[in-house]
């Protein structure tokens, strides 16, 4: 579904990602993780046609996608969402879902249908007509899902919708993100929180200064060296995650 081909991009003198190639399949639930400036959301940012990548391809379901816009890329199947939620404070949640739903659909009737669907399924039923900008910030996380899931997305990214969230609420994403899974959405997911990503990734890569240091199953991840001395420390037990 997706093939990066030795990406890079670059700011002045920083490389934030070097040579990254990676394949994504359809069906696929994978998760990148590295400290903080590995490069992830840089990584996203390509993708998504944010950035435009020095080197490298960005291939969508056979289609070179590299240097098109968010836009165009968002009608072909792919979106994301941010690390940093902001939805349109002064709309209800209803009201931002529908602008995520207008994308595809060709009639504000049409949207509304859709985003209240999407508004059920992320479980903001209750709030649908409630303010964004009051909204506390597990429900704001759910929100910037159900906006990118209102573009009918077939891969999905998702950028650490789990950080700030306590454990009830963190219980609650991995739920949804789950079920998205299992409808059949190919998801790719940022997360800082190893608990819930080794739980929840098929599988795993790892960035650490711009470049992938390993790929492979939860397991697999966590006992690899490098792995261990760049980001997980020698504490990490995946029994305990």
């Amino acid at each position: 579904m997706l093939t990066l081909e030795g990406v890079s991009k670059h700011f002045g003198g920083l490389t934030a990602v070097r040579e990254v190639s990676l394949q994504v399949r359809a069906g696929d639930l994978l998760g990148i993780i590295g400290p903080n400036g590995a490069g992830k959301t840089t990584l996203f940012n390509v993708i998504a046609g944010y950035y435009r990548p020095e080197a490298g391809r960005v291939v969508l379901e056979g289609r070179n996608v590299t240097g098109l816009p968010p836009h165009a890329i968002s009608r072909l199947g792919l979106t994301r969402t941010f690390q940093i939620v902001k939805p349109f404070g002064n709309l209800s949640v209803l009201e931002n879902v529908m602008i995520g739903a207008l994308s595809p659909l060709p009639s504000t009737r049409q949207a509304r249908a859709e985003a209240e669907r999407v508004i059920a399924v992320c479980g903001l039923g209750l709030h649908a007509h409630a303010r964004a900008r009051a909204l506390p910030l597990a429900l704001r996380k759910r929100l910037e899902v159900a906006r990118a899931l209102a573009t009918h997305p077939r891969l999905l990214l998702l950028d650490e919708v789990m950080a700030g969230l306590n454990p009830t609420e963190l219980v609650g994403m991995v739920d949804l993100v789950r079920r998205l899974h299992a409808d059949g959405l190919t998801i790719i997911v940022i997360e800082h929180i190893m608990a819930a990503m080794m739980r929840l990734a098929q599988r795993i890569v790892v960035l650490h200064h711009g470049e992938k240091i390993a790929e492979g199953t939860p397991q697999e991840i966590a006992s690899d060296r490098r792995v261990v001395d760049a980001y997980l420390g020698e504490d990490f037990s995946l029994a305990e995650a």
